[in-house]
Parts: C-alpha cells; structure tokens; sequence
C-alpha cells in the first residue's frame, strides 16, 4: 500500500487553509464546498496512487476535528466581540439618558443627544433654573431656562454687610423640534437678582411656570401679595397678553388690577372694607372681602415682545 504523495499534501493543507478563513469569516457555504472538494481530491488520484483506506480515514478524521477546533475559535471570538458591542452600546445608552432629566419619552433622549440646553448659555452666564412646558401646543415640551450672570463686580455687601450676588438674571425660550432645540426668544438681564432688598420684607421670588399653552412670569411677595406677567406665542416672540397684581395684607387681599392686553381692558377691584383691617393685627378673619369692580379701556398700543423688555421692575401700565 502507497501512502499520500508530498505534492497531495501541500494541495489538502492548501485547501486546509482557505477551510480556515471560511470559517473565520462564517462563510458556510463555501466552507462545506471546500470540504467536499478536499475530501474528493483524497479518493481523486486517477494516474498511480493507491491509497491506503486506513490512512485516508486518519487524514480525514484529522481535518475534520481541525475544522471543528476553528468553528469553536471563531464562536468565542465572535462571543467575545458580542459581548464587548453589547456592553458599549449599553454604557453609550445610560449616558445619553444621564444627560436630561427623566421626565418624558425617548424621544427627548435623542434630541438632548444632538443638541444640549447648556449649549444656548452665553459666555458669562450660568444655568439659574430650568423649567418645562408645552408653550406651542405641538404635544413636545419645550424648555424656558433662566440664566444668571457670573460678573465678579455683582457680589456686592448688603445692608447687613454680608456679600451677596446680585448679578441679574434673564430668559432663554427653547422650543423641541425633531432635531434638536430650536431658539425662539432670548434676554439675558430683564430680571433683578434674587438677593435685591426686598425693604421691611424679603425680596421678591420669581416663579416661572407653564399653564394652558402660556408662559406666566410671577412675583410673589409673600403676605404683601404677588404681581404675574402673562405670554404668548405669537409673531416669533412672546408677547405680553396678561398682567394681574394683588395688594394682600396676609391672606386678605385689599386691591386686585387685572390688564387684557388683548382686548385693552383693565379691571381694578377694590376691597372695600379694606380700612377696617387693622395694620397691627393678624386675626381679620371675622371681616367680610367686598370688592368694588371698575373697568378701563386702555389706549391700543401694539403688544409687548418678551426679547424687548430692559427691566420688569420698571414695567409701567397707563
């Protein structure tokens, strides 16, 4: 009996070989191909070979343990990559979700993803207060950020001579569109600092809030009342539609004027048992509100714009 000539050899470790890289790159198909010609060529020597039946079973058995050691290598490869990718695409996911709040869809993931809010803070200014709210009804929710200056000559003594920041504050409008945030009004110093002198009490709070589609801009002064702004989404800005003002003493209200810039109508109510209040006294509660309503009609003047406004403190309605 002959065994396998060098030459068969080098031919079935050749085809061995392109077995191999089929494997590695999960071609099947060729694979199997490979390993029927390779088998073939073994009982294929049509001129002087004879082939001893026992070799050719060994050589057989040989490559077909190789090529199942191969297979094994590439699945824990492609394991190993598996894994890795899965891992990496779940740490990018608990970033991405890191960078806003939790408060909505994902969606808002995505358009935080491609564009920041932080992004629209100019150079000097400082995250103050984030609020959210769909102000132009197309079911996202959009964003009002309230910014605040760093300058270092704003830290100022107070009268109790303590540093305080007095630095003022102002308004970004954000809009979420599929793509990212969308700018649509801006002023960076229409509102006092927080730490202003607030006189015999303390200084106004600033609330900022969406209702009904609207931006509302109220100060409240704790038991001397509260004064609101009231804007709308009109004309690419946000314009000033409503004002109300409530002169309390504690949680009696002595004066009320509401403005409808819209129709130019003011409505001053009155309380009219408001000189029975004692000053001194905090228990009026027996005391009845009676209010006395009188109506003005304003001059018409083109409204408000948001963008436009220097100081609210310095608002004045005639």
């Amino acid at each position: 009996m002959k065994i396998i000539r060098r030459r068969n050899l080098l031919r079935y470790c050749a085809t061995l070989f392109l077995i191999s890289k089929h494997i590695h790159f999960g071609d099947n198909k060729s694979c199997f191909l490979s390993l029927v010609i390779l088998f073939l060529s073994i009982f294929a020597d049509e001129s002087n070979t004879i082939y001893d039946m026992k070799q050719v079973s060994k050589i057989t058995l040989c490559l077909f343990c190789v090529a199942m050691v191969l297979t094994g290598c590439r699945d824990k490869v492609r394991s190993k990559a598996d894994t890795a990718n899965h891992q990496s695409a779940v740490s990018q996911s608990m970033k991405r979700i890191s960078k806003v709040e939790k408060q909505g869809d994902m969606h808002r993931y995505d358009v935080a993803d491609k564009q920041r809010i932080t992004d629209f803070i100019p150079k000097g200014y400082k995250l103050f207060e984030k609020i959210s709210g769909d102000l132009n009804k197309d079911g996202l929710e959009d964003c009002v950020l309230i910014i605040k200056a760093t300058r270092k000559d704003g830290f100022v003594k107070n009268s109790f001579d303590k540093v305080v920041d007095r630095n003022r504050r102002g308004i970004i409008i954000l809009f979420t569109e599929k793509d990212g945030y969308k700018l649509v009004s801006k002023n960076y110093n229409c509102f006092s600092s927080e730490n202003e002198d607030g006189g015999n009490y303390f200084s106004p709070e600033l609330w900022v809030e969406e209702r009904k589609g609207n931006l509302y801009l109220r100060y409240c002064h704790g038991r001397y009342g509260y004064w609101e702004y009231c804007f709308r989404y009109q004309n690419s800005d946000f314009m000033l539609i409503g004002y109300e003002v409530s002169h309390d003493r504690g949680p009696v209200v002595l004066f009320k004027t509401s403005i409808n810039f819209l129709t130019g109508i003011v409505y001053d109510d009155e309380n009219i048992n408001a000189d029975k209040y004692d000053a001194d006294s905090d228990d009026d509660s027996e005391i009845d509100e009676v209010f006395k309503r009188t109506v003005v009609k304003l001059k018409k003047k083109p409204l408000m714009k948001l963008s436009e406004i220097e100081d609210f403190d310095e608002l004045r309605f005639e």
